[in-house]
């Protein structure tokens, strides 16, 4: 239990996310941020999007300090940035954050960060965008990842991710596997780890292609869990050999404060680039609702809830 909590909030922003990398200064693009968590100690935040029928569909956790355990929720927006929809969308017995969302042969799917589970589960919209059903298990032959992120490049499905003992300690390992299909079989890359390094060694948003090169948002954790994002660019990615380098970290604009002292998400939507950014809370309230939380699984335990 800590006195010190990091509270996130997330926004959209009025720009691709190509366009972001090359600007210094964010203060002047128009930003949508979502709506307050009704109580303290409770965040959004790895918000991802998609547009269909002319709809911005976000998805993204929500979390409680009071249960630890985050949910999917879905907020829904018109062009006119009216909220016209506002739900959970998957819940499950663990802790689920990180809802990557692609659509591929003909179907949504949904990759989540799961790892309590013991796996990692690619669910598949049985009914777009409220209904998730499991599709398949990524089986990396034992690992488990944290933050894994998909993309497809060269006619194969590429998979980057933190194992879980290395997010535990500290994220500076990343991986790489690849199949080609969604359902696997994946291949562990040889040169795993593809990076050492905890200011670029988690995914933290959507991979882009640019000019070439493919571009992935990584957290930059050297110094405080999510202190923010900094661009990997794959300037090698083959089967048999890979190269990456990271550029700056990007700015977050002073406008935002209290919400400055980090950011770990940035996806891209189309026109517009979903982003998180936190501050964090120092208070004898944030450690009372652990120890409350603490006492009630107690209480479970022994038969008394």
């Amino acid at each position: 239990m800590s006195l010190r909590k990091d509270i996130w909030r997330t926004g959209i922003l009025e720009a691709p996310l190509t366009s972001l990398l090359a600007m210094p200064d964010w203060s002047q693009i128009p930003c949508h941020f979502l709506p307050d968590m009704p109580r303290a100690f409770q965040f959004r935040a790895d918000p991802f999007g998609v547009w269909h029928d002319d709809k911005l569909h976000v998805f993204l956790e929500i979390y409680d300090y009071r249960n630890r355990i985050g949910e999917i929720e879905l907020l829904v927006y018109d062009r006119a940035w009216h909220l016209i929809r506002n739900e959970i969308v998957l819940r499950e017995p663990w802790h689920l954050s990180y809802p990557q969302i692609m659509e591929s042969e003909g179907s949504f799917w949904m990759l989540p960060e799961a790892h309590r589970s013991g796996t990692q589960t690619l669910y598949r919209a049985e009914r777009f965008p409220d209904r998730w059903v499991p599709d398949c298990e990524i089986d990396l032959g034992g690992e488990i990842a944290v933050d894994a992120t998909l993309c497809f490049r060269d006619n194969l499905w590429w998979l980057i991710y933190t194992p879980v003992e290395a997010a535990k300690k500290a994220p500076s390992r990343l991986h790489l596997a690849y199949a080609r299909s969604l359902r696997g079989p994946w291949t562990r890359h040889t040169q795993n780890p593809i990076r050492l390094d905890p200011s670029s060694a988690r995914a933290g948003g959507t991979p882009v292609e640019i000019d070439g090169r493919l571009m992935l948002p990584v957290q930059d954790c050297a110094k405080t869990y999510g202190g923010a994002i900094r661009p990997l660019w794959f300037d090698a990615m083959t089967p048999e050999h890979v190269v990456t380098h990271t550029g700056p970290a990007l700015p977050i604009a002073s406008h935002f404060s209290p919400y400055i002292e980090g950011m770990h998400t940035l996806s891209a939507a189309g026109d517009v680039t979903l982003f998180d950014i936190k501050k964090t809370v120092l208070s004898p309230h944030g450690l009372m609702i652990e120890a409350g939380r603490e006492i009630r699984k107690l209480r479970k335990r022994i038969g008394l809830a």
